[in-house]
């Protein structure tokens, strides 16, 4: 089966579309450096570098001239998340309402090429990738003048009553990937075998293979399934803080007030919630972290968590700033310095997974955060046979790895939501039964 990726990134997502049958016949991404590391990974596939507004015709053009009259079959899209709304969706109609919305992100309106691409080269089914926001995120309609459209329902008119569609936000977890990472996968198809499908069930999504509870299929892969095998390090010092043959197995060091904080935090705890480590005291009940909503429902830290103990006066292990010869509280929530919990999915993996205050990060044991070797492997990018090398010869940082794992989604979850599909419109019967929304767990480790 054909098909073609936009905002094709370093292609980590694509390595699910590819093991799903998809051949990939070309790509677009806007980085030159995110692209290089594409080209090395799918020789084969046509990288079109670019900005996708810029490059619409170019993409249109080679589509049609690789397909030689052969049809395509699908399009992946995962536009940036950056510019979406938190917001809810009723506040933001009425802001609209009022004439009181905020300046519009351009990053937004990439779906418009989006979707004009997708029409162009006449492929049955269209699959976008973002965050759950985009159902609350509005657009100006070049069709009415610029009056204001949910994207959602920007697609649906733009495609018509031709197309059917199956949006769900999917936790990737019940794919069997040991992270929680929650996306709004939105499928839109025009194939009558898919459609049917869709008509007949209610979703065109596949069953998930894990649970929460473990009751009526296995239960989520954790952070041990994953990564306990794996042998230990420590941040304190160079020597201990890579491995000697394992490459990315490595993390970066820790100064030392930053390894007095990891080295006294408790398993799946804060460093904010640190106790005294006064030895001739050792009170254990100072106030611990925590957040709560402010009058306007923002959610704010808590300022008056102490970093002295109540009962000696003794500096305690928190997260501090030094200002001259006074040390404050740092500022920053109950998930910062955080260890991860060994047996749950880790949180979800983000472009700051290298750096301690980033939420969750911390290793479930050891005084260090996660490896790049073991964010790979808890991204499921281990399963394929991924390279990080560029076309260009250049090193592949490891800041770029991190973005690239950063902005993706898992693979391997990935391919099962594709090798769904394309079973689907080959009419190959699967499994009708499918859980309510209201029977999904999503985790928020």
């Amino acid at each position: 089966m054909n098909a073609i990726s936009l905002f094709a990134c370093g292609g980590i997502g694509d390595l699910g579309l590819q093991h799903a049958g998809f051949e990939v016949l070309v790509a677009n991404e806007l980085l030159e450096e995110r692209a290089e590391v594409f080209k090395f990974n799918y020789p084969s596939t046509q990288m079109i570098v670019g900005d996708i507004a810029d490059k619409q015709q170019e993409i249109i053009a080679k589509t049609r001239k690789l397909l030689a009259g052969q049809a395509l079959d699908l399009v992946f899209a995962t536009p940036p998340c950056q510019g979406m709304s938190k917001n809810g969706r009723g506040k933001l109609l009425n802001a609209i309402r009022k004439g009181d919305k905020a300046e519009i992100d351009t990053r937004n309106l990439l779906i418009i090429p989006t979707i004009a691409i997708f029409l162009a080269t006449g492929a049955h089914t269209l699959v976008l990738e973002n965050v759950s926001e985009m159902e609350n995120t509005y657009i100006p309609n070049p069709s009415k003048n610029g009056e204001m459209i949910g994207i959602i329902d920007f697609i649906k008119q733009s495609l018509g009553a031709e197309f059917s569609s199956s949006i769900r936000v999917v936790e990737f977890a019940d794919y069997g990937v040991p992270q929680c990472r929650q996306r709004l996968i939105s499928i839109f198809t025009k194939h009558e075998k898919l459609k049917k499908h869709l008509q007949l069930f209610g979703s065109l999504f596949p069953m998930p293979t894990h649970s929460k509870t473990g009751q009526e299929l296995p239960r989520w892969q954790t952070v041990r399934d994953a990564i306990a095998h794996l042998p230990s390090l420590d941040a304190r010092q160079p020597a201990t803080a890579k491995h000697t043959t394992i490459q990315y197995h490595s993390v970066p060091l820790l100064d030392e007030a930053k390894y007095l904080w990891v080295a006294n935090t408790p398993p799946e705890k804060s460093a904010f919630d640190n106790q005294c480590i006064n030895p001739s005291c050792l009170f254990d009940k100072n106030l611990t972290h925590g957040a709560s909503k402010d009058k306007n429902g923002i959610n704010r830290f808590n300022t008056e968590t102490p970093l002295y103990c109540i009962k000696c006066n003794h500096l305690l292990p928190r997260p501090w700033v030094k200002e001259g010869d006074n040390y404050r509280i740092m500022k920053g929530y109950t998930s910062a310095y955080k260890r991860m919990g060994w047996d749950n999915p880790c949180s979800t993996l983000t472009r700051n997974l290298s750096y301690a205050c980033s939420d969750n990060k911390v290793h479930p044991e050891q005084n260090r955060v996660l490896s790049l070797y073991e964010a790979m492997i808890l991204h499921t990018i281990t399963h394929y046979a991924f390279h990080w090398q560029r076309t260009d010869g250049k090193k592949v940082s490891d800041k770029l790895i991190r973005e690239l794992i950063g902005e993706s989604i898992p693979p391997a979850g990935l391919e099962k939501i594709f090798s769904h599909l394309a079973l689907l419109s080959k009419g190959i019967p699967q499994s009708p039964k499918q859980p309510s929304f209201g029977q999904q767990e999503l985790c928020f480790a």
